[in-house]
């Protein structure tokens, strides 16, 4: 069965495949540029979502980083990352060519640069999950800093390891059969243990936790319309996300957008259903995420499973996410959007389902061993290379925002503007020069 899990698998890794006509390569071509467009749009949907279940007073700020992932993001991943993680792979572990791509050969030009396109958008995705977990403390130059360490390296060394050798050899899991078909462990795990490395460095926001009894005190967001927003906008992405990643017009996108679509569904119903169970308050934000959650989760197996089995794996997504959540704050962990759960966890539980749910071999153990050995590498890569990443940060130039300039809001005091003045008009402090 893995060598058929293979066969599927390598259509990350083909760039032309052999015969492939003129107007097929065209067809495919327009295919993935629509699909890229659409993952470039969930940036925005990340952004109206962070922004919203952020306070006013960081709204700018929150929008200006998730503007500036994809920017420096698309730089950065283009001169380094994309080498990194798809260039000739012949240890199993990197990338060793097509670093600043901008002349190759004439057989596969147009396709490398579509490829590229599409995976420019994976990389700013990844990123920006750690705005939201956190935002509303960080200082911008810090995080900027950030982003170019993790797409440069971090997320496409372990992408390496699953799609990597597009132009020759294959990565270590790869190899092992590992399936993560459109990255609910390369993309979207990867970015949450950044993430849960940069809240531990961090800390809590001022308030966010009683001093004295640790209890959590609720911080809420300034404008739920706009996380409902960015809820839909993602998950319209997320058909580009999960159906572009055939890298072909093929047959196969009926199958992966339909799984997407009940995954997702499913998500916020798990969350609804795990509220009511545990007698929490059913939350806009909390159904949002488990939505969300659901994408997460069936983005490694939206291939390889049948319609049920996706639908099962958004539903305990969705409960994971709420569960998750919790777990994280009793613990005093703060992540202000729940990034960490509905990317992290979610991320984990669905790509072990993809194991688990595989078409024509449901739970076959060494299936879900070589799955279980991916979930790991991911956590012990990214987290603590990013645990490294941040602290080094800290120490060099600062990672937190200071106290006065948090109370006063990032928008302020980072960037001289706010994105609410009528909030502001009797304002007696001003930013340090």
């Amino acid at each position: 069965m893995k060598w058929i899990m293979w066969t599927v698998l390598s259509t990350l890794s083909v760039p032309v495949m052999a015969g492939e006509t003129s107007v097929e390569l065209s067809i495919n071509t327009l295919w993935v540029v629509m699909a890229a467009a659409l993952v470039f749009f969930m940036q925005a949907g990340f952004a109206l979502l962070e922004s919203g279940m952020s306070r006013a007073k960081n709204a700018v700020n929150v929008m200006m980083k998730n503007y500036m992932d994809v920017c420096l993001g698309s730089l950065i991943f283009w001169l380094v990352g994309y080498g990194l993680m798809f260039g000739e792979n012949f240890t199993g572990f990197f990338g060793a060519s097509h670093f600043a791509l901008f002349n190759t050969s004439a057989e596969s030009q147009s396709w490398d640069y579509t490829v590229l396109l599409f995976q420019i958008m994976f990389a700013a995705t990844a990123v920006t999950i750690c705005s939201g977990a956190m935002a509303e403390r960080t200082k911008y130059d810090a995080y900027l800093i950030a982003t170019c360490v993790i797409t440069a390296f971090i997320y496409p060394v372990f992408g390496s390891w699953v799609w990597g050798g597009m132009y020759g050899g294959s990565g270590w899991l790869a190899k092992l059969g590992f399936i993560d078909f459109a990255g609910s462990t390369v993309v979207h795990s990867v970015g949450a243990w950044c993430a849960l490395a940069g809240i531990i460095v961090l800390g809590a926001r001022t308030g966010r936790f009683d001093r004295t009894t640790g209890a959590a005190r609720s911080i809420p967001g300034h404008n739920l319309s706009l996380v409902a927003l960015g809820g839909f906008i993602l998950w319209l992405g997320w058909f580009g996300f999960n159906g572009g990643s055939t890298l072909a017009a093929s047959p196969e996108i009926g199958l992966i957008v339909l799984n997407t679509q009940l995954a997702a569904a499913a998500g916020a119903t798990g969350a609804l259903l795990f509220s009511r169970i545990t007698r929490r308050p059913v939350l806009l934000t909390s159904t949002i995420n488990g939505s969300i959650a659901g994408l997460v989760g069936i983005t490694a197996g939206c291939a390889s499973m049948a319609p049920e089995f996706a639908a099962l794996t958004g539903l305990i997504a969705g409960a994971i996410s709420v569960y998750g959540a919790a777990w994280l704050e009793r613990r005093r962990l703060d992540d202000v959007v729940g990034a960490i759960p509905v990317h992290g966890f979610a991320g984990a539980w669905g790509t072990l389902a993809a194991g688990l749910f595989l078409k024509d071999n449901m739970f076959d153990l060494s299936q879900i061993a070589v799955q279980l050995v991916g979930i790991f590498s991911a956590f012990f890569w990214a987290f603590p290379l990013s645990l490294i990443l941040f602290f080094l940060i800290d120490r060099v130039i600062g990672l937190r925002a200071s106290t006065q300039h948090e109370q006063q809001g990032l928008d302020f005091t980072e960037h001289d503007e706010v994105g609410y003045p009528e909030f502001h008009q009797n304002v007696t402090y001003h930013r340090e020069l």
